[in-house]
């Protein structure tokens, strides 16, 4: 079989590509509907090929990446990100939404220490749980 027009399942390749931790994670992102391919929804058995461009949503922020190369399996890092290459207003958007986050971080600082005994009653009283 040909390997430039041979392809892999999207959520295998997301998982060798360190998008997602397992493959069972990268196959419920693509059941949400959080992965597209072109302007489609993504089934997780939906084969990939050189050149396809994804958009990837997950805990680090939306990613829009063309895939560079196939890969069955998961490898180091340093490999990994030699399997995609992300575009530049998808970096520069990933880097300003961080930057906006760290920055209302000062307007709402974490607590000092955890919720007392008493605290803690106080919040579901509030709630309206009890």
């Amino acid at each position: 079989m040909d390997n430039a027009r041979s392809g892999v399942r999207i959520d295998k390749w997301l998982w060798a590509a360190r998008f997602f931790k397992t493959r069972a994670l990268a196959s419920k992102a693509c059941d949400i509907g959080r992965i597209q391919c072109g302007d489609l929804r993504a089934k997780p058995a939906r084969e990939i090929h050189l050149g396809d461009m994804l958009q990837i949503e997950n805990e680090g922020g939306l990613f829009q990446v063309e895939v560079l190369a196939i890969s069955h399996m998961r490898g180091p890092a340093a490999v990994a990100q030699t399997l995609y290459r992300e575009t530049e207003a998808s970096r520069e958007a990933r880097i300003k939404l961080a930057e906006e986050r760290k920055a209302m971080q000062q307007f709402a600082p974490l607590p000092e220490r955890r919720p007392s005994k008493r605290d803690r009653r106080r919040i579901i009283q509030f709630r309206g749980r009890g």
